[in-house]
């Protein structure tokens, strides 16, 4: 399977799953599917046989509202049947909205509450650190969870430890739950204030190209961590979801549900 048509079933899946649950976040899963295609296809280093192999590289997708981009990848990956999707969102189900670790292989930790994700990333790469570890750690984090105050006394402690095993991925799409970032907060110019933390900054012009996606995974600078940043499209893949913030909210359903269906089997 190439990377494209791996994203393209986490966006399947991603309207799947939030029809039949009427559940929320689709437009922040769509932003993101092709991170989560390149770094599972292309860069980490997993067993999914074995989800707890200690030398794995792990990944923290900090803003959990956005799980079903990591459910998704897991069962695509392997990691449990494709089926379990069908679980997810239900009464009893480990497939909650925000990602769990509760029972699903494959997820390190659960998350949800804005900011939490990465520093517990920052502690497991100092951990790899102080281990003598070769792993390396991801986190995904939102271009409005920036605006929380944790983001950046992670950054301060992963570039005082110098935890060049340590990545930072910004998902900005420019919008958060309620509108524009630039409406709530002065968080660009981005990558400068990533660099003044001490980061080595990767900008990513179109973070929806698996392409500059893989290009920007193969550059790191020893003693310094890293922060990709992916200028993608909130509703990436379904035009009439892309740019929209109703979709940080809203479930696909009726026609406009087979409207998305039919442009994902379009681009096959």
């Amino acid at each position: 399977m190439e990377t494209k048509e791996l994203a393209r079933r986490i966006r399947k899946h991603a309207v799947e799953m939030t029809h039949a649950s009427h559940a929320s976040h689709i437009g922040a899963v769509l932003s993101l599917a092709d991170i989560v295609a390149v770094l599972y296809h292309d860069v980490l280093h997993y067993d999914a046989l074995n989800p707890e192999w200690e030398d794995r590289d792990r990944i923290v997708l900090s803003k959990g509202h956005a799980g079903i981009a990591i459910y998704s990848v897991l069962a695509e990956c392997g990691f449990f049947p494709i089926s379990e999707l069908d679980r997810y969102y239900q009464n009893g189900s480990p497939y909650s909205g925000h990602v769990s670790h509760k029972g699903v292989p494959g997820v390190d930790i659960s998350t949800g509450s804005l900011g939490h994700g990465a520093a517990i990333a920052c502690g497991m790469a100092l951990g790899g650190k102080a281990k003598k570890k070769d792993y390396h750690v991801y986190t995904i984090v939102g271009d409005g969870e920036c605006e929380e105050g944790v983001i950046w006394e992670t950054a301060m402690i992963a570039s005082h430890k110098k935890l060049d095993n340590f990545t930072v991925i910004v998902d900005a799409n420019k919008m958060q739950g309620m509108g524009d970032c630039k409406d709530t907060a002065a968080l660009y110019p981005m990558a400068e204030k990533w660099e003044s933390f001490g980061f080595f900054v990767v900008n990513v012009e179109d973070g929806n190209d698996v392409e500059q996606l893989k290009s920007a995974f193969a550059e790191r600078m020893a003693g310094k961590p890293r922060c990709v940043i992916a200028n993608t499209i909130k509703g990436k893949g379904i035009s009439f979801m892309e740019n929209d913030i109703l979709w940080h909210f809203r479930d696909p359903q009726g026609e406009l549900y087979e409207r998305a269906i039919q442009e994902l089997e379009d681009c096959r």
